[in-house]
């Protein structure tokens, strides 16, 4: 009779020399005729049973691992094209700033030679000098491109010398419901004048001083149009716009000295704020300036009671503050990068910032 042991997993196995003792971590099985480790053989199947069983668990295992090992391949992958990416953005964004900076320089330099060749009666197709009513101009560079819009200050509403009509006809063509447009316009005059004499619709530091972030009115010109989003009723979307329109600090400054407004450079949206201005009238003198400066509202042809009302509002004169925005792109169809700058032109070939701000959100229209 052959001799037999069994082995960890409890199963029998046919030696024909058995072993006197067990290995550390075997079990030995019930005892049988003929000594411990006698025991009947594997009968037929089994065996095979036996190895089919551990074969499955073996594949088992290597699914596991093949699931685990994929699991970490893509996981890197997906990180790979992440930095990839976020590369590449940045890339493209630090080539769109230099581009937008690129184009607030052009604009400077194009002042200087507008201030020279302006009034110049021979113009050559190329050596125009460029308007200053927001006309929208590009430039390519290598791969990428700038657009600038230059819009002289005498052209935009000056928050500190602005009447209420005006300010009033801005805020409701923008789209403000007309009683919220009362409460805007008066506090805007609250915050300026140097009394504690609030308007009827207007606040006073009473008001401010009782928000959860309490503040006092200024009584004081403004100093910056951000300082606007301190009024009453005046919201971000007001201010600098949404996706669907630009925001009023596109029409606004502090820069002009003036209540009157530069028909020359004045945008639409400015133009049609003026009393006795409508919509026709604003394009007829859009389209004439094209050509050449205006001097005179008579010579576009609006006369009588409408010019009457224009007359104490409007003038024909520039000024020597600008404002230039400009917007990099490496071409791609969105995004971009836009800089608003205000330059003062103080002499033949000097200036200064009086106003710079980098991003902006790039909303540039004709």
């Amino acid at each position: 009779m052959k001799k037999m042991y069994y082995i960890a997993t409890k199963r029998t196995i046919n030696v024909s020399n058995p072993p006197t003792s067990l290995p550390d971590g075997w079990q030995a099985g019930p005892f049988r005729k003929g000594g411990l480790f006698n025991s009947p053989p594997l009968e037929k199947g089994e065996w095979g049973d036996l190895v089919a069983s551990q074969e499955g668990i073996a594949l088992l295992m290597v699914l596991w691992v093949l699931t685990l090992l994929m699991v970490i391949v893509l996981s890197f992958s997906f990180m790979t094209r992440t930095e990839t990416y976020s590369t590449l953005s940045f890339k493209e964004g630090l080539e769109e700033k230099f581009l937008a900076e690129a184009g607030i320089e052009r604009g400077i330099m194009e002042l200087f030679y507008r201030n020279v060749y302006k009034n110049q009666t021979l113009v050559m197709e190329g050596t125009e000098a460029w308007r200053t009513d927001g006309t929208i101009y590009s430039a390519q560079i290598g791969d990428g491109y700038y657009t600038i819009a230059i819009t002289d200050e005498s052209g935009k509403v000056d928050i500190n010398t602005v009447s209420d009509v005006v300010l009033k006809n801005l805020l409701i063509n923008w789209g403000i419901q007309e009683e919220d447009v009362d409460i805007i316009a008066d506090s805007i005059m609250d915050w300026k004048d140097p009394d504690d004499l609030h308007r009827l619709h207007g606040a006073e530091s009473d008001y401010y001083m009782s928000l959860p972030n309490p503040y006092k009115a200024k009584d004081a010109n403004f100093d910056s149009l951000e300082e606007l989003l301190l009024v009453k009723g005046l919201t971000s979307e007001i201010l600098y716009g949404n996706n669907e329109k630009r925001g009023i600090i596109n029409f606004l400054t502090i820069n002009s000295g003036t209540n009157r407004i530069n028909i020359n450079a004045a945008p639409k949206e400015v133009l049609i704020a003026i009393p006795g201005m409508t919509p026709e009238f604003a394009d007829m003198i859009i389209d004439y300036r094209k050509t050449k400066d205006i001097v005179n509202l008579q010579e576009i042809g609006i006369i009588g009671e409408n010019y009457n009302l224009m007359a104490p509002y409007i003038s024909t004169a520039g000024s020597n503050t600008f404002t230039i925005e400009a917007a990099g792109y490496t071409g791609r169809e969105k995004g971009g990068y836009a800089i608003r700058a205000t330059v003062t032109i103080t002499g033949n070939s000097s200036y200064k910032y009086v106003y710079y701000k980098s991003p902006i959100s790039i909303n540039q229209q004709q």
